[in-house]
């Protein structure tokens, strides 16, 4: 069953049990698959429909930090509450443990000399954590960590 059914099917259950609060990031997710999916001309596979809840998770992250440097906390709680329902959808996160092997591997892979091989450096950590779930800036910071010193 791709995402996209499985999100229709669980907005259809969440219809009948009333859960307003799980319903609005449904709606938001299975419009999101669609609009890719038209935007692509095709079904999604699986990773693509991954990416597109990854986009969404950060986006939400951002509008959290946003509201909360306005000092909203309100709204920012409600876009915590969104990224945790989102978050089901993606495979688990990397640890920090498995985050650092892979930076360290794709340092040694890529011959990486100093802060200008970061792209070179993140672009194989990225490879190397593709089952995963993980933060571009985590794995920014602990690149720009291991290059710098």
């Amino acid at each position: 069953m791709s995402l996209l059914e499985q999100v229709t099917k669980e907005i259809g259950e969440a219809m009948r049990r009333k859960d307003q609060a799980s319903l609005a990031p449904l709606r938001m997710l299975k419009a999101a698959l669609m609009n890719k999916e038209v935007e692509k001309s095709r079904v999604l596979d699986e990773a693509e429909s991954l990416q597109v809840v990854n986009a969404l998770v950060k986006q939400r992250r951002d509008a959290a930090e946003q509201f909360r440097a306005g000092n909203r906390i309100d709204l920012a709680d409600k876009e915590q509450s969104e990224i945790a329902f989102l978050e089901r959808y993606l495979p688990p996160a990397a640890d920090p443990n498995a985050i650092a092997a892979a930076v360290e591997a794709a340092v040694l892979e890529t011959s990486a000399a100093g802060p200008k091989d970061m792209g070179k450096v993140m672009k194989a950590v990225m490879a190397k954590l593709g089952g995963m779930s993980v933060d571009g800036r985590v794995v920014s910071d602990a690149v720009k960590k291991r290059l710098s010193g």
